[in-house]
């Protein structure tokens, strides 16, 4: 196997994933991992505001509503907003494995138009680990859980260090998140991983 398609299949020796003892309990909300971020946080007014729940296993489910400011072609989302949920909601699946995560590809299949006002469920899930790469895929349905498949992804992300961020990020937007007490007590979550 070559291409793209060979660099989302976990390797032979990947193992399961395994939900961290101290993962949000099952239908807990998850929460915004950055106030600022344009996927999930409430800081962003025209953002997506994504809000994911955990699910039983290494899973978790959200929904977005498809607002007039996402729109691509008149009336239906922008591809790059249906990705950007896709690649939001894997990236949620950080919180049940207690690590941070960056999205190294994301690979998006666009199967039906998605129109203004449609609520779109989404389910992620976490099929393999390697290493500190994360491999992952989800749906994007409309109509409900049950619904027709409109979006389907499959990830790679890679587990980095806090540094990750402190080293590449601007230094105000570094120095804002490192005073908010909210920031604070989400970075110490996943401190239990060193």
């Amino acid at each position: 196997m070559s291409g793209t398609s060979a660099r989302l299949t976990p390797p032979a020796d990947a193992v399961k994933p395994v939900r961290h003892p101290d993962a949000p309990a099952p239908g807990e909300l998850l929460g915004s991992h950055y106030e600022h971020c344009f996927g999930c946080g409430g800081g962003q007014p025209h953002g997506l505001h994504l809000q994911a729940t955990a699910g039983e296993g290494v899973n978790v489910t959200a929904e977005f509503t498809v607002k007039p400011a996402h729109q691509g072609a008149p009336g239906l989302a922008h591809g790059g907003v249906l990705a950007t949920a896709m690649d939001e909601a894997l990236g949620a699946l950080s919180w049940l494995l207690r690590v941070i995560a960056v999205t190294g590809r994301l690979e998006t299949d666009y199967v039906l138009p998605v129109p203004v006002d449609t609520v779109l469920f989404l389910e992620a899930e976490v099929t393999a680990v390697h290493g500190r790469k994360i491999y992952c895929r989800a749906t994007g349905r409309t109509g409900g859980a049950e619904g027709p498949v409109a979006v389907r992804a499959e990830a790679l992300f890679i587990e980095v260090k806090v540094e990750h961020f402190i080293d590449n990020g601007r230094p105000e937007e570094i120095q804002a998140a490192m005073s908010d007490p909210d920031q604070i007590r989400r970075a110490r979550a996943f401190e239990v991983n060193p």
